[in-house]
């Protein structure tokens, strides 16, 4: 099963920048989409924004779309996540994700695997 580590959380002023990344170890075959989700305190974990490893096709919540840009490293097997121009309601833990299915879900249940998440709080 593939293990996944994020990183790049942080504390960020509203407006600003962040860069979070995601590192895919032991990845087979049947790990097809990488994604990103969020859970806020209190909230259902959301999607976020999705990657295949093949090819340039890219899927984003519509709450991000032109601010969020996912990319990835087939080298480096990682993923990252580009966030700029934050606002509060971006705070949350985000997570990566591993999936199989061979086309773009926002449904956490079509992802088997999970990193431990990283916090991004911002602040107003």
């Amino acid at each position: 099963q593939v293990q996944l580590v994020e990183s790049g959380g942080g504390l960020v002023q509203a407006g600003g920048s962040l860069r979070l990344s995601c590192a895919a170890s032991g990845r087979t075959f049947s790990d097809l989409v990488m994604g990103w989700f969020r859970q806020a305190p209190g909230k259902e974990r959301e999607f976020v924004a999705a990657i295949k490893w093949i090819g340039s096709s890219t899927y984003y919540a519509d709450s991000v779309k032109g601010r969020f840009t996912i990319s990835r490293d087939n080298v480096k097997n990682t993923v990252y996540l580009q966030m700029k121009t934050l606002k509060p309601e971006d705070t949350a833990v985000y997570y990566c994700a591993s999936g199989g299915r061979p086309y773009f879900t926002a449904a956490a249940a079509d992802f088997g695997s999970w990193g431990q998440g990283t916090q991004v709080t911002v602040s107003s």
